[in-house]
């Protein structure tokens, strides 16, 4: 009987040349940082960049942004620079090259960079001392209290003083803000609703921001303002309006199923117009 024989020789494999590979991606990093940086820098600036700055600390936080953004924006590059030259070169020897150790090496990748972050780190902490320095002896003085969901703006009368407020004699309608109707102090305090924050162009403002009921964020992008109002703390926020304009207070703390209107309004303006909105506004003794 005949002997079939089933067995075949399969076609040898040739297996890809690690040059070749090595340049692809090479290539292939090369392009994704160029393209994909420059592509998202575009798409960056014109959709959702930070708005025109409008306040004196907003130029110093912006300056040290900026700073940080290149310097790490370098280093970024720099590395995936290496990475693909490292992949290119690595395609012409089938062996790598070793050795143990190479301390002038390992002090430099692990000195430089540390001076680079304290550098950074030092700056961030000169910027932050001078935006939470105490506020100076002309500024302008406003309570600001958000509760869900909505703002109100206080400002002391003649006298300079803000009035004791108590939270048992809060009254949505009469008295929202619990002023103590027996101190005398508060007896010329403004209080605005759902109206607009009036303050003077180039002149400081301390707000003592506090909180109703629960967490909040008091928000000004163009000012580069954004602190969170706590419930039964009173904390300073000291910034220096620099242009005039109408801005948008927005609460940037999820406060529940309303967050979405809480909305407040800016109003910028001359010293002479903030006088004169000023002496049209009728106390808000209860």
């Amino acid at each position: 009987m005949p002997r079939w024989n089933f067995t075949t020789m399969a076609d040898p494999i040739t297996p890809p040349d690690p040059r070749r590979t090595a340049r692809q991606l090479s290539l292939v990093i090369l392009l994704m940082i160029v393209v994909g940086g420059v592509a998202m820098t575009l798409a960056a600036r014109s959709r959702w960049w930070l708005p025109p700055v409008a306040s004196t600390q907003g130029i110093e936080i912006d300056r040290l942004f900026y700073t940080t953004l290149v310097v790490t924006g370098i280093a970024f590059v720099l590395v995936h620079l290496v990475l693909a030259l490292f992949v290119w070169m690595g395609g012409r020897r089938q062996t790598a090259a070793y050795w143990h150790d190479n301390r002038t090496l390992e002090l430099t990748y692990t000195l430089t960079p540390a001076a680079i972050l304290l550098t950074l780190v030092s700056m961030g902490a000169v910027v932050w001392g001078r935006i939470h320095a105490p506020p100076p002896e002309n500024a302008l003085v406003v309570e600001v209290r958000a509760e869900q969901f909505g703002w109100f703006f206080r400002y002391p009368g003649a006298d300079g003083t803000f009035g004791r407020v108590e939270p048992a004699l809060i009254n949505a309608r009469r008295n929202p803000l619990g002023l103590d109707p027996a101190d005398p102090a508060g007896q010329d305090d403004i209080v605005a609703r759902g109206g607009d924050l009036h303050l003077v162009v180039n002149r400081p403002v301390h707000v003592r921001l506090r909180s109703k009921d629960v967490l909040h964020s008091f928000f000004v992008p163009q000012f580069r303002v954004k602190q969170d109002a706590v419930p039964g703390v009173t904390i300073p926020v000291v910034f220096t309006p620099t242009r005039a304009g109408n801005f948008e207070i927005a609460c940037a703390e999820l406060c529940g199923v309303g967050h979405y209107i809480m909305r407040g309004k800016i109003t910028v303006e001359s010293q002479a117009a903030f006088d004169a909105w000023l002496a049209g506004q009728q106390p808000a003794a209860p």
